[in-house]
Formats: structure tokens, sequence, C-alpha cells
């Protein structure tokens, strides 16, 4: 039997411990390693919650690769045609991971009402369109069906519908500017059949969805012409590999771009977050360590009368210190128990009763979201222990100082 673990655990069981002089701070100590964990895996739940959440929207409305036409043009309309024809499409098979790929255009346009003008763009759609992300946006109505060739109907955002408003069953014209600007506008006849909310406002504020078929009238385009690709990939840490790999498949007169290149400001913003996460731990870690190596130093001072007992029995240094190490180790994994339970909980609270709400003009999301993975729990609970126990091993280092005479003498 390992006499030390044998010795550690009757320290652990017997009421002299569970009364002593360090109690309390042993309970200080268990208490610093339950709130260290419990902030640790808010702060790692919330934060890849948010940061997930955000990502998505932005994906939804433009893929996580758009392919387009190699060409110095920034603007959010579709200029140059793409002919569908195309080794990559319908399907991706050249890259392995690619999900989707989807043929849209866009079109800057004017919403004309009886007392308002309204700038918007119309984002054209056809029948390969995945309309998963919008099925969680959709708060009234239904997603528009395009099965009829020149379909009508449109879905548009509840900033535009409020601004303008507008409700499902409603009809609108649109006005789009030719190049020619002696000509009168192109106009197309809108019904709204269903209105989303991605509470992000920067898309909510610009894209209503309509039948691109209306695109490709106005622009003259061939009916297999269309303005950009947008490619949905399975796993979204492997974006940049992917992009590269799509990059790479494409033809000589087309590019592709990242949705972390399209809108850097907002991924630079996300990855904020990250910092702030790596900064919680790393202070938790810190201050449980410290409450944990005030707790050992108390246990060795307490029992240095033991201590010298067992060098006189001919106990080695090391064989000491992993008494106390094993002791130290019962309290953590004491803290980390009550962390988990009190996390989890109040993270499963969050997700299922939605607690605390958050401003979605500043963060995109009206509540706090939570992302619960097994995997980063298990790391968190495994690499806490570790670095606890590693830190201590300095403090345990008292025990070679201490004299077997003197230890047996010391009251």
């Amino acid at each position: 039997m390992n006499y030390e673990f044998f010795i550690a655990k009757r320290i652990i069981g017997s009421k002299a411990y569970k009364s002593s002089i360090s109690a309390p701070i042993i309970k200080i100590g268990i208490a610093a390693i339950a709130i260290g964990i419990v902030v640790m895996m808010i702060a790692i739940a919330t934060g890849v919650g948010l940061q997930q959440k955000i990502r998505d929207k932005v994906v939804a409305f433009n893929g996580h690769v758009t392919i387009t036409n190699y060409d110095s043009n920034n603007s959010q309309e579709s200029l140059v045609p793409i002919s569908k024809n195309q080794d990559f499409y319908p399907e991706f098979r050249a890259v392995k991971g690619v999900n989707h790929i989807q043929a849209v255009a866009t079109k800057h346009g004017i919403i004309r009402t009886e007392t308002v003008w309204e700038g918007v763009v119309l984002k054209g759609v056809g029948l390969d369109y995945n309309w998963g992300y919008f099925e969680e946006f959709l708060i009234e109505g239904k997603l528009p069906d395009f099965t009829k060739k020149w379909s009508e109907e449109v879905l548009i955002s509840q900033y535009i519908a409020n601004r303008l408003g507008f409700k499902v069953g409603d009809n609108f014209q649109m006005l789009f500017k030719k190049d020619d600007p002696y000509k009168a506008p192109s106009m197309v006849k809108c019904i709204v059949v269903g209105i989303y909310n991605s509470r992000f406002q920067e898309f909510d504020e610009t894209y209503l969805i309509g039948n691109i078929r209306h695109l490709q009238r106005i622009n003259n385009w061939k009916p297999d012409e269309v303005g950009n690709f947008e490619v949905f990939i399975d796993d979204y840490s492997e974006l940049t590999t992917k992009g590269q790999e799509i990059h790479r498949e494409m033809p000589s007169l087309l590019d592709s771009t990242i949705v972390e290149n399209k809108f850097y400001s907002v991924f630079e913003w996300l990855k904020i977050f990250d910092k702030n996460i790596y900064g919680i731990i790393g202070i938790m870690i810190l201050v449980a360590s410290i409450n944990m190596v005030t707790a050992l130093l108390v246990l060795i001072l307490e029992r240095t009368h033991m201590v010298g007992v067992l060098k006189a029995l001919g106990s080695n240094n090391w064989s000491i210190r992993k008494l106390f190490l094993y002791n130290a180790s019962y309290l953590i994994i004491l803290g980390l128990i009550w962390g988990n339970i009190i996390g989890l909980g109040l993270l499963f609270a969050q997700k299922y009763f939605k607690f605390f709400p958050l401003d979605p003009s500043v963060y995109h999301v009206t509540e706090v979201s939570v992302h619960i993975n097994l995997g980063y729990i298990i790391a968190l609970n495994v690499g806490t222990l570790i670095l606890c126990l590693l830190m201590l091993l300095v403090p345990s280092y008292i025990i070679t100082k201490i004299s077997p005479v003197k230890a047996i003498r010391f009251d």
C-alpha cells in the first residue's frame, strides 16, 4: 500500500483535522478553488458562446467563403456576372469539408412608398439557397418560395418593416438605377411574406432577400449568370485552411475571400474576447494557487511534530512532501467539484431561462449566449489541478528544512 496516501487519508478523515486551527484557512482555500473554476467556466462559456453567435450571424449573410470576379469592386453590389457553369458548382467536390455552395446576386435599390424612400440592398437568391440560418431569425410569416420563376415574395428585416410600416402580406415597389442616366429606373414589385430579425443591425438595415431572377432581368444577365457564390464549410476552425484550398481551385478570373477578411473589424473585435478569457483564467488560477499555498504552509506548520516523527522513523523528505501534496490534492479536487456544480448550474440556468440580457445594439444578441462543451470543462479542471499542484511543490520544500529533533520537541 502507498503509505503516504494512507496517512493523508487518515488525516483528512480525522475529527481533529476538521476542527483544527487550520480549518478556516482550508475552507478559504477550497472556496478560492471553487470560485476560480466558476469564474473561468463562465468566462469561457459566455465568451465562446458570444463569439459563435455573432460569427454565425455574419456567416448567414455571406457564407464562410465568397467567390467573386477578380476585380477591384469593394461595394455590396454585384457588377460583373459570373457564369454558373463552373467545376465547383453546384457541388464543391474538389475540397473536402465544403457542405454547400449557393449562387446569389446583390443590387442597390430604393423602396418606394407613398411617404418614404428607403435605400436597401436586394439580395437575389435561387432554389439552391440554404435557409437554415434564417429559420432561426424568422419572427413572423414564412420564408420565400422561389419555385415559381418570377416569384415576387421577399423576406425583409424587422428594422426595415418598422421604419416603413410594413407587415406580412404588404406589397411595395423597388426601383433600381440603370447604367444609362437618361433611362427610367427598373422596377420590381415585392410582396412581404416573412420578417426576420438577426439583431445585427448592420445587416438588418441593409438586406432584404428576394428572387435572383429579377436581378438577372434588370442587369440583362443570362439565366446562368450570377453575382457571386457563397461557400459553407463544416468546421469553422478550419476556415483559413479551407479558404486557401478553395482559392487554389479558382479559375484565374475568379477570386475568393474568407469571411474574416471581408469583415475584418467585426472579427478583430471578437478576438478581444479571447484575450479577456486568457486573462481571467490566468488571474483566477494564480489567486487559487496562492490560497492553496497558504493552506499548505499552515498544514505543514500545524503538523511539524508529525513531520519530525516520520523523519525519525526513516521517511525521506520527498515521501513526506508527497503526503502533504496528497492532502492538498484532496482540497483542490473538493474545490473543483463544488465549482463545477455551481458553475454548470449557472450556465444551464442561463442557457434555458435567459436570466441575463444584453443590449443588441452593442453585442448583436439579446441575451448572454452560453457554449457548454465537455472538452473545455475537462481541460479546465485538469489544467487547474496540475498547475496548482506544481505551484505547491515550492512551499512543500520547507519540509526538507525541518530537523527531526527540533520538530519532535516542537509544541
